[in-house]
């Protein structure tokens, strides 16, 4: 059943509350009922789940982040500036669309929402030395880990901020993290090491 089709279906009902991820026993149950709201007909839900990335059955994060690789080659081919803009401009789309599409899964951060690894892993790899493929494997590994560990700052937005900006957040400072870990290898790491 479709957003819209519920959403028509349940005109007379209350409103579900959106719910955490990882709070009950019946999570499985929440989240494949969570997953079968997503209309991918829907351009907020197509961009949030990463054009169906997302979606992958296991790993929707990393398989998110790969997915976010080919449209990081063609951003290298912009000005650094323009690349910047498209960065602070995915943010901000990201937020409202992270937020719409959890509100119509009634899930906040449902795994298969992977927008915000794209913009992680695009920040990440703003750094790379150069874009060869031993860096990009590099970079992806950093973010990942980074997005799956949740090292202090990161697990401090993850928790303390909701909504869209609280699914973006988290990833947005592990990608700032992993481009300053990839940038001090790149270029003060002694030679030879890489």
């Amino acid at each position: 059943m479709t957003v819209e089709n519920n959403a028509r279906g349940n005109a007379g009902s209350k409103k579900r509350p959106m719910r955490h991820k990882g709070r009950t026993g019946n999570d499985a149950v929440d989240m494949a009922a969570a997953k079968k709201r997503l209309n991918l007909r829907n351009p907020w839900h197509l961009l949030a789940t990463g054009f169906g990335s997302g979606l992958f059955p296991v790993g929707p994060g990393t398989a998110g982040s790969i997915a976010a690789i080919p449209f990081w080659i063609v951003l290298t081919y912009l000005p650094w500036q323009v690349y910047s803009l498209v960065v602070m401009f995915s943010i901000c789309i990201g937020v409202y669309l992270c937020r719409q599409t959890a509100k119509d899964m009634r899930v906040h951060d449902h795994g298969s929402i992977v927008w915000d690894e794209f913009v992680g892993m695009w920040i990440t790899l703003m750094a790379l030395p150069t874009n060869d493929w031993q860096w990009v494997v590099i970079g992806f590994v950093v973010f990942r880990v980074l997005d799956i560990w949740k090292p202090w700052p990161i697990r401090w937005f993850d928790r303390n901020v909701q909504g869209g900006m609280g699914i973006m957040i988290d990833d947005v400072v592990a990608g700032v993290i992993g481009a300053a870990i990839i940038y001090f290898i790149g270029h003060h790491w002694p030679t030879g090491l890489l």
